[in-house]
């Protein structure tokens, strides 16, 4: 099935500068693979870190050639992601890179207090979905990390994921905050805190982006539904950043999306110092490449905001 909407991301990261990544512990075919054929795009330079011969073994059991890749030996998945992470610290990497290890093991490197990559910003999750049939890409944040986000926390997984669409050059991010319906109803705690977000952003507590909700699905999405329901903003209708209430929701949205519609969802960990790319075995070849498209592009507007800010 063809997915224009990763193709077209995959070609403007193709043409930028290759990313170093460290890639933590990609010791099945899988994970190898992915890394290795984003390299061969040009997307990402990689450098794999693990157990010297569970890589090479995987590399013979997948046929790729190891040849002129950066291998760093670590004795087992626990000491790759410290490793990978370190390489971050020291400006060896732009991007990490999840192998065949737990998110959970890998995260725990992420964010620990004394050698992590922790920022000010909450470390959120989104994925960039290609549904077909659907114009535009969609951004639905947060579906793998926090669980039950405060309203606090929801600042910082909105402005991420905001941050996510410049980086992916929309030229308007629409946000719908998501809720069961489109009023607010103190009965039901995201549609206040949907309107509350909408007020932060009036504010400029949140920028960079049209926000608007509550809003139900059908609304976000569809014109006839926002039309019938009579809501007439700059988002309902035509939202490109879907912002779920918690990661029951997201997770079920996302998955409804790829069984349903076979759409493909690429994902990335945004808040951190470096865009951290996550695949999983069932993700396809091409959300694969889309995941580490998505890194290259957010790793370059990080490079540009901060020349900037040196100026």
């Amino acid at each position: 099935m063809s997915h224009e909407k990763y193709d077209r991301l995959i070609e403007v990261a193709k043409a930028l500068d290759t990313i170093p990544t460290a890639v933590a512990h990609p010791c099945d075919v899988s994970s190898l693979s992915a890394a290795l054929d984003a390299a061969r795009l040009g997307l990402i330079r990689p450098i794999l870190i693990g157990p010297r011969a569970k890589i090479e073994a995987a590399a013979k059991e997948c046929g790729q050639d190891l040849g002129g890749f950066e291998i760093v030996d670590a004795p087992h998945s626990h000491a790759a992601a410290a490793k990978a992470v370190e390489l971050v610290q020291c400006g060896q990497a732009e991007a990490l890179m999840k192998g065949s290890l737990h998110t959970d093991e890998l995260m725990a490197a992420v964010v620990r207090k004394d050698t992590g990559l922790r920022t000010a910003r909450r470390i959120s999750h989104c994925f960039v979905m290609d549904v077909p049939g659907h114009d535009d890409a969609l951004i639905i944040s947060d579906a793998a990390v926090n669980i039950a986000p405060t309203l606090e926390e929801k600042v910082d997984i909105v402005q991420n994921a905001i941050d996510l669409a410049h980086a992916l050059r929309q030229v308007e991010v629409r946000v719908a905050i998501l809720s069961a319906m489109e009023t607010v109803n103190p009965k039901v705690p995201s549609t206040v805190e949907a309107a509350a977000l909408c007020k932060m952003a009036d504010r400029g507590q949140i920028t960079g982006g049209i926000l608007d909700g509550p809003l139900a699905l059908d609304n976000a999405i569809d014109m006839a539904a926002a039309g019938i329901k009579k809501i007439v903003s700059p988002v309902a209708g035509r939202a490109n950043v879907l912002i779920v209430p918690n990661l029951e929701a997201g997770n079920m949205l996302a998955k409804s999306l790829s069984f349903l519609a076979q759409a493909d969802s690429a994902g990335i960990v945004l808040g951190a110092k470096v865009p951290i790319i996550l695949t999983s075995r069932a993700d396809s070849v091409t959300a694969r490449l889309a995941s580490c498209a998505v890194a290259v592009m957010v790793a370059h507007a990080r490079r540009e905001s901060a020349a900037k800010a040196i100026q």
